[in-house]
């Protein structure tokens, strides 16, 4: 009798290559921004018929903002439009929507489209579509550690009992489990900053395609890649 195939419970994906291909077609960069848009609805579609729990995309990073300001512009542009447009289907497939980072450097208009998704996708029990948003690893432990280093100089807090959980618990994902799978595309082989606490014993795969011609298919290719791999998370087997 076969083996049934692993599936994650959470994948995480870095969107990389926008750019090469907007150059690769003749386009400019923000127009390879928006062609990344299908990906993700592949991905969407793809993580269901798996009955994958969590999907996780890098969408900016806080190194992002060192980009043009015309492509950071679009970028932020390109974001309250694809939230506008796409919550009446993400509530349609049961998918909630949530965020991790920081958005207070975003403006009042970016903010209050992603709290009104937020809140229209809340009911959404068949995956949870986490967006990275103004995000870098080293930012969000930073941020962690200086909420517990605060709880412990109040005393609400023993500095000897704080341990892995402690900070578990204290960053943007305590909500989430940890990614069994990270993808990031393009062929590019670094986590550039993402979820680098979270991914400790995840699986890791870098396929050469570029993001915006990420499908089902390439999908389908990573989940194939993550059930061949012997997980053992530092045990002899």
């Amino acid at each position: 009798m076969s083996q049934e195939k692993r599936i994650p419970q959470h994948v995480a994906i870095i969107m990389d290559g926008n750019g090469r291909w907007a150059e690769l077609h003749g386009l400019q960069r923000h127009e390879g921004h928006a062609a990344g848009i299908e990906p993700i609805r592949a991905s969407l579609r793809a993580a269901i018929r798996y009955g994958i729990g969590y999907l996780t995309f890098y969408a900016f990073s806080t190194e992002n903002w060192g980009r043009p300001a015309q492509e950071v512009d679009a970028l932020m542009e390109l974001f309250c439009q694809c939230v506008i447009h796409e919550t009446p289907e993400l509530q349609r497939q049961g998918i909630r929507l949530r965020t991790i980072g920081d958005n207070t450097r975003f403006s009042e208009k970016v903010r209050s489209h992603l709290a009104r998704a937020e809140e229209q996708t809340a009911a959404g029990d068949r995956l949870t579509f986490i967006l990275a948003l103004n995000y870098s690893s080293r930012d969000e432990i930073t941020r962690a550690t200086r909420q517990i280093a605060a709880r412990a100089a109040a005393g609400a807090l023993d500095p000897e009992r704080i341990d892995e959980a402690t900070l578990s618990a204290a960053l943007d994902t305590a909500e989430y489990p940890d990614p069994d799978l990270v993808i990031r595309t393009s062929g590019e082989k670094r986590l550039s900053n993402f979820l680098l606490w979270q991914a400790s014993y995840a699986e890791l795969y870098f396929p050469q395609v570029l993001w915006p011609d990420f499908s089902e298919e390439e999908f389908d290719r990573a989940i194939a890649e993550y059930d061949r791999r012997d997980r053992r998370f530092g045990l002899v087997k």
